[in-house]
């Protein structure tokens, strides 16, 4: 039997707690800037309501997960990780769906940007433009930190300045097509001194930019 699962919608039509996907896609189809997300437990959902829709996106990555298994990693990998660094990472409702991507400091868990949600596209396009985005950002801030991405896919299509997808060109992906034109044409004619590493996730747990939908 699957489980139970509570979704906040923060910004939306309407935004409260539903008990099911869909309802939750109906408050956040066509938002710009809508925020929401799963939760196992009524209690886990109440409380990110409350608390709002900041502090919640930053929630598992910087209370939930020092409990548990990842306290085991945060011991080990502390030496390794770069914490002076972006981490970015992608939500997608559905692949193809709904997506949503987010840069956040790595040390703190602040979230320095966010994008979406855009109406249809790919965790690869998503993480791939979540990369671009971070190289932009700190290259206006005149920044040579670190970013950390757990999409080899992404770092690949970075590498080669080139995306390989199935995802059609229509009119129901116009919107994502257009920031991946946008992005390729940005890693053409830009130069960066920013390393793009792949984050550990084996070792370190989630990146600290996940949205803790899995």
């Amino acid at each position: 039997m699957a489980k139970s699962k509570y979704y906040v919608v923060w910004v939306g039509h309407e935004p409260g707690i539903y008990q099911t996907w869909a309802e939750c896609q109906a408050q956040v189809n066509g938002v710009t800037g809508a925020k929401y997300k799963s939760y196992e437990s009524k209690t886990e959902a109440d409380e990110a309501y409350k608390r709002g829709w900041k502090q919640s996106l930053n929630f598992t990555n910087n209370s939930s997960k020092s409990n548990g298994a990842s306290k085991a990693t945060n011991v080990t990998s502390s030496e390794e990780i770069d914490y002076d660094s972006l981490s970015v990472d992608v939500g997608c409702s559905g692949n193809p769906g709904i997506v949503e991507y987010k840069g956040v400091d790595t040390r703190t868990g602040e979230i320095l940007f966010y994008h979406g949600p855009i109406s249809k596209g790919t965790n690869n396009l998503g993480e791939f433009l979540a990369i671009v985005h971070g190289l932009a950002y700190l290259k206006q801030l005149g920044s040579e930190k670190t970013i950390y991405s757990d999409s080899m896919t992404a770092l690949k299509w970075i590498r080669t300045k080139q995306v390989a997808t199935n995802l059609v060109r229509d009119e129901s992906t116009a919107e994502i097509w257009e920031l991946v034109d946008r992005a390729l044409m940005w890693l053409n004619t830009n130069s960066y001194p920013n390393k793009i590493l792949k984050w550990d996730t084996k070792r370190w747990g989630e990146i600290k930019a996940d949205f803790g939908r899995k």
